[in-house]
């Protein structure tokens, strides 16, 4: 079996953004379940670490490794649809993109979906990735139960009902306790969505914004450095036809990729314009009113590269956060044209999730790709922390091993389902045990190409 199996013997590999890389001994591309639990077994004996990669989003070292690597591209695609339960089983290594037009096909979707869709389902559950709307989670909590094949080799099932008392680690776990092989997720019919971009002034933002938030199933706005326009989005059911999307794909590629990577490019060169081009992109921004399926509309391209932090803060600080945001950029004079992306989650209760208990708003920060961003960062992420701001698991921050003790709660009990589950740390890198057990690697920052 080991011998047919798709491996490539030192192979580089780079995450998307190219803020981390590393040449693992061996990269493999297991299409079945047993494959996957012989390559662990193996990895035993020979006394190897293993790390698992997706679609490669997350910004942070999460997936560098010199051993081995394991690619879920092979191990993709729907099991089947419980139309009785509203249920789907999914492999792991399925793309977001994918699953939506699978399900689409059959009449379902998922309940709520990020603004990035090429990620596989086990590394959108494995870092918490989520979208907007208070009424929904991040994507872990729309998951039944996990088939995660553990470091002894062992092919566990965990849910509500079964191994229950993993369950809560297993939502969140940054690929540390096993390999998420196949998930059982909760579905909803395919709903038709009315969605409207539009642009408003701060202060009309800052007198509406709670209405915004509920009175909208979903909800979302981008600040723009330097000016005083807000773009606004919104997403509501809605009883029209779904629209022919073509421009609106069109449209999305053509302004907000190869005219914003133009205008990114001259920011790069002639750093001193970056509040211009924040200016001039906002003005730039048109209304749109479309009807569409779910998978066709939370999601839009993203084909500039950059940098991204993004913190979780308590919702009632919402409001007081952005305006601080707002006067340290222009106090400080940041060089910074990307819009700051603001959006809410409902509060849950998996024990690694940034809404652990909590109504929350996520607010992403982003730097193009070449330009500085070390200060910007080290900025947005002290007025973070000013509000109880928790990391996105996927994306950059500089907090230590007792930031993040302080911060999540469940972490020490975690750390126990991980050492009870891995106890010679199969599934650990040099990165993992810095953030979560102290220990110091010799590079706290991601490269930067």
């Amino acid at each position: 079996m080991f011998s047919v199996m798709k491996t490539e013997q030192g192979k580089r590999w780079r995450n998307w953004a190219r803020t981390s890389q590393s040449t693992p001994e061996k990269t493999f591309y297991p299409s079945s379940m047993e494959e996957v639990i012989f390559i662990v077994k193996e990895a035993v004996q020979e006394q190897k670490r293993i790390r698992v990669v997706g679609a490669g989003h997350s910004f942070t070292k999460l997936v560098e490794t010199n051993d081995w690597l394991i690619s879920l591209d092979l191990l993709s695609g729907i099991e089947e649809i419980d139309e009785v339960n509203h249920m789907v089983t999914v492999l792991g290594g399925t793309r977001l993109f994918q699953l939506g037009e699978e399900l689409g096909q059959a009449g379902y979707a998922q309940e709520n979906l990020g603004d990035i869709n090429v990620q596989s389902i086990a590394g959108a559950i494995s870092t918490g990735t989520h979208g907007t709307g208070l009424d929904f989670g991040n994507i872990s909590t729309q998951v039944v139960e996990l088939s995660i094949v553990t470091a002894s080799g062992e092919l566990l099932t965990v849910s509500e009902k079964q191994n229950a008392r993993y369950f809560k680690a297993c939502l969140v776990s940054l690929g540390s306790l096993g390999i998420i092989v196949k998930v059982k997720l909760k579905i909803i019919k395919s709903l038709v969505y009315a969605y409207q971009s539009d642009k408003i002034l701060y202060p009309l933002l800052v007198e509406q914004l709670d209405r915004y938030i509920h009175e909208n199933r979903h909800f979302e706005f981008y600040l723009f450095p330097y000016s005083d326009i807000v773009q606004v989005k919104t997403m509501n059911i809605t009883e029209r036809k779904p629209d022919r999307l073509h421009f609106h794909r069109f449209q999305n590629l053509l302004l907000e990729n190869y005219l914003f990577y133009i205008l990114s490019e001259f920011c790069r060169l002639f750093s001193t314009g970056s509040s211009f081009v924040s200016r001039l992109s906002a003005r730039a921004i048109g209304k749109t009113m479309i009807a569409g399926k779910s998978h066709e509309l939370f999601a839009t391209p993203r084909l500039v590269k950059f940098r991204e932090i993004e913190y979780c803060i308590p919702i009632e600080h919402f409001k007081s956060a952005i305006q601080e945001i707002r006067e340290c950029i222009e106090e400080k004079k940041h060089r910074v044209h990307f819009p700051i992306e603001c959006r809410t989650v409902k509060a849950d209760d998996s024990w690694l999730s940034p809404s652990y208990q909590r109504e929350s708003a996520y607010i992403a920060f982003h730097m193009y790709k070449g330009m500085p961003y070390e200060e910007y960062f080290y900025d947005m992420e002290a007025i973070m922390r000013k509000y109880e701001g928790r990391p996105h698991w996927g994306k950059m921050h500089h907090l230590s091993q007792k930031e993040l003790l302080a911060l999540y709660p469940k972490l020490p009990d975690f750390l126990a389902v991980r050492q009870e589950l891995d106890p010679h740390g199969v599934f650990l890198n040099d990165y993992l045990k810095e953030i979560w057990i102290g220990e110091q690697s010799t590079e706290k920052l991601p490269v930067m190409e």
